[in-house]
């Protein structure tokens, strides 16, 4: 299977702003490119891509003052089978674990063990270790939460969304990760194109998406608490602790105070009051294409 990705994104500044840009396919993706992966400025600007220690790539800019667009597209070829399914997959004893994997048993910005702790145990503590216990983590978070675009906000965490009831993909995400790591079994975020490829169109405006991945034994396995059912044709982008490891944007400008600046519809994250202005435009292209 052949899928068209990519995205355009429009910003603007009032002073040369600085820059951390994660909107790179992630390394693992890149041998299924049909082109080399490139990312397009538009007025042109240097750029310098590395590698952070999650394995992501990053491209650092100065955004220029005045508008500045960035755009990508190309195509990647997909197996277009869906996500793995390994119901007897058991929980790996936290004193096995890689040591790799520990980092994302902890508490992060986003994911409050501390506060979702005794929860997680009465609802899960007596269920079988395993594969059934992460599933009846994503079936309870897509029960409790309901999606609402118009209810985003960069601020809420985990225990935010359990409160309220409500958020989108990344809340979805960030709510099974904590009562995950609760349970002592690693899990991480993840974010990516997500299209809606062997399920039914939805109405909705094409966004970037969030899932999770969480260790058993046998590695990594991928799960959506949000769409609770295996999807065809995820591209991964970059995983992290939580959505402030994989942000879109992380601008750096002239705030004494920073905060964080964050687009309804994507991941972004920034350190700026008066600099910078991100997504005045976001397009994001996932398709199938016969390319």
């Amino acid at each position: 299977m052949k899928i068209r990705i990519g995205y355009e994104l429009a910003f603007r500044s009032s002073t040369p702003t600085p820059a951390i840009l994660m909107l790179s396919v992630h390394p693992s993706r890149l041998k299924d490119l049909a082109a080399p992966h490139r990312i397009t400025f538009d007025p042109p600007i240097p750029s310098q891509t590395y590698t952070d220690h999650f394995g992501n790539v990053c491209t650092r800019v100065v955004m220029p003052a005045g508008n500045l667009t960035i755009s990508n597209d190309n195509v990647v070829r997909d197996s277009g089978l869906p996500d793995v399914v390994e119901p007897d997959a058991g929980q790996t004893p936290v004193e096995n674990l890689p040591e790799d994997s520990l980092e994302f048993l902890l508490g992060s910005r986003y994911c409050e063990i501390d506060r979702l702790s005794e929860t997680a145990w009465s609802l899960f503590g007596r269920m079988p270790p395993g594969w059934g216990r992460v599933q009846a983590i994503c079936d309870y978070v897509h029960d409790r939460l309901t999606f609402s675009y118009p209810d985003a906000r960069s601020t809420r965490t985990a225990w935010d969304g359990h409160q309220e009831g409500l958020g989108v993909c990344r809340d979805f995400a960030h709510l099974a990760i904590a009562l995950c790591r609760c349970m002592n079994i690693p899990a991480r975020y993840c974010t990516g194109y997500l299209g809606d490829i062997g399920v039914p169109p939805v109405p909705d405006p094409m966004d970037f998406s969030a899932w999770f991945e969480a260790f058993l034994e046998g590695g990594w396995y991928t799960f959506d608490a949000r769409h609770n059912h295996p999807r065809i044709g995820r591209i991964l982008m970059a995983r992290g602790r939580d959505a402030t490891d994989v942000a879109l944007s992380t601008s750096f400008g002239p705030s004494s105070s920073p905060t964080s600046r964050s687009s309804p519809m994507s991941n972004y994250q920034g350190h700026t009051t008066e600099a910078i202005v991100p997504a005045l435009h976001l397009f994001v292209i996932m398709e199938r294409t016969s390319r």
